[in-house]
């Protein structure tokens, strides 16, 4: 019958919630909680995650939404995501239902603390009240992270442990938390699995020596960062009683040989190691090398006393290594990737960035031993050539991404090499390869036919056919060519392109003075930084530096 509910009248509450759940966007959950009030009531119960700002009343706002969604086991709060408030209405004033009922609320939190005063109606920071309404209003809560909350300290996290016994990742990234707050938070919290403390400057190792003895059996995950009193002492707690750990980053200069062979030898489970610790030398890595065979990824940052040596033996013991990340390791040469490719076969991603010592033979190795590398990032290495990239393409068939810059002896002949033989490829990305020209890129576009994603930035040697060729075979998505001053805007070059492909929904854009908006151009003008991106994409800045969570 024309009109009628079938919906409501036919479905239970519990089948409606169980769809509700398998949305996977909150535009879907606000949108389906506009159909009725029944629909709204179900759609409450069934968040389970929450963002807040802790900027512009925050303690208000979970109190608030405690009161809301009480099935919500992680929230995610954020000192640098501003909302606001405003309070236009006279504090005791009942407000009509259609006004803003954040508002509302707000006000009569306001009042009933502090009636007297309007300035005193304004909390822009969340504070430990705060996470004790966290505490309070989410039993259920299993993650919790607190980004740059500067004003939470321990008695909020002690509140906070006592409560929520059942968390699991907790992330305190910039928070002032001391050693009594976490060492309740191992007291309680018993099945933690996951915890940050990159930038808690007021830890030492007191509270996570206390941490680990008391919950470093289920604890999994790591992050140490900045944390200036945070010594080997802990680390070798974490060795002693967390044998389940497979993940740590540290970033520190206080962390030595010692407390890395203690997590090597005592956590065998190991997959993920990022390490950025400058008095760390070949002897932690031989020690991963030995213990940590389960190791599957490994991020080294700025060592200075790092040698071959170190990467022969994660060469010989780690064979299901997948991913590699070498950055600023100075010491570090073609011997060590040789090591790496011959007994890391698995390898799928590869990222060598400023290892001024790695060249041509090195990364020839890795095609000839890595049929399975699937992304590959060379960034500032001056000594590979061409010939190493044409072992790459004859390989390595699966890549599927490719990142370049400022590689100043790879030209036509490498790009050539990688269309030919890596036809799957569906990203390049090039920038400051000077010796890069046209006739590479006609053959990228002959070749590469799910290329989706081509950036040339400051590649002067590439003209208007390079593009046309792309246009033609590739269903590009997204360009950027900024910098290529021989790539014209209109009938030609990138108005073509435009086109020809799904980029006629997008816009070119040239960087401008701040004051002015974009600008058109006539037939043929030349754009020395254009770029065209599909429709709904900000221009941004492309930044080839390391993809990998840094520390």
């Amino acid at each position: 019958m024309r009109g009628h509910d079938w919906i409501n009248t036919c479905l239970p509450d519990e089948l409606i919630l169980e769809i509700l759940q398998l949305l996977d966007s909150k535009a879907s959950h606000d949108a389906c909680s506009l159909v009725c009030k029944r629909w709204l009531g179900l759609e409450r119960l069934s968040r389970s995650t929450l963002r807040i700002g802790a900027s512009g009343s925050p303690d208000v706002f979970i109190k608030l939404l405690a009161q809301r969604f009480v099935n919500v086991k992680d929230v995610h709060i954020d000192e640098r995501i501003s909302i606001s408030l405003p309070v236009n209405a006279v504090q005791g004033k009942r407000r009509r239902r259609a006004e803003n009922v954040f508002t509302s609320f707000k006000l009569q939190y306001a009042a009933e603390k502090s009636p007297d005063k309007e300035e005193d109606c304004e909390s822009f920071c969340l504070t430990d009240a705060g996470l004790t309404a966290v505490a309070d209003g989410f039993s259920k809560l299993e993650k919790l992270s607190l980004i740059w909350c500067s004003n939470v300290t321990s008695y909020g996290i002690m509140s906070l442990a006592q409560k929520c016994i059942f968390l699991k990742s907790l992330d305190l990234q910039g928070c002032y938390v001391g050693d009594q707050g976490l060492a309740v938070v191992g007291q309680c919290c018993k099945q933690l699995e996951d915890l940050n403390l990159r930038f808690c400057e007021s830890l030492t190792d007191v509270g996570l020596v206390e941490l680990a003895t008391e919950c470093g059996k289920s604890l999994k995950s790591l992050g140490v960062a900045a944390c200036a009193r945070i010594t080997d002492k802990s680390l070798e707690a974490v060795g002693s009683h967390g044998k389940s750990l497979e993940t740590l980053s540290l970033d520190s200069e206080l962390i030595s040989n010692k407390g890395i062979v203690a997590i090597a030898q005592g956590c065998p489970l190991l997959k993920v190691l990022k390490l950025q610790c400058i008095n760390v030398t070949d002897r932690a890595l031989m020690a991963v090398g030995i213990s940590c065979l389960s190791l599957e990824m490994l991020a080294l940052y700025s060592f200075q006393q790092f040698t071959d040596e170190g990467l022969c033996a994660i060469g010989k013991g780690c064979k299901k290594l997948k991913k590699l990340t070498l950055s600023d390791c100075n010491f570090l040469g073609d011997r060590g990737l040789e090591a790496i490719a011959s007994g890391c076969t698995e390898l799928t991603h590869l990222e060598v960035n400023g290892c001024h010592n790695i060249g041509t033979i090195g990364l020839e190795s890795v095609g000839k031993s890595c049929p399975r590398l699937t992304e590959l990032a060379l960034l500032y290495c001056q000594r590979i050539g061409n010939f190493a990239l044409t072992e790459v393409g004859r390989g390595c068939k699966y890549l599927q991404a490719l990142h370049l810059v400022d590689c100043s002896s790879l030209g036509d002949e490498a790009i050539c090499g990688i269309a030919k033989g890596c036809r799957n490829l569906k990203k390049l990305h090039i920038r400051r390869c000077y010796e890069v020209g046209s006739k590479g890129i006609i053959a990228v576009g002959e070749n590469c036919h799910s290329l989706t994603d081509l950036s040339l930035r400051f590649c002067d040697r590439v003209r208007d056919e390079a593009l046309i060729a792309v246009s033609q075979g590739c269903p590009l998505q997204c360009l950027n060519v900024s910098g290529c001053n021989q790539i014209e805007f209109g009938r030609y070059g990138i108005g073509r392109v435009r086109r020809r492909l799904s980029l006629t929904q997008g816009y070119s854009t040239v960087p401008l003075p701040p004051n002015n908006r974009h600008r058109s151009f006539p037939s043929r003008q030349k754009l020395p930084n254009a770029r065209v991106v599909p429709h709904g994409v900000l221009p941004g800045r492309n930044r080839c530096r390391s993809r990998y969570p840094g520390f």
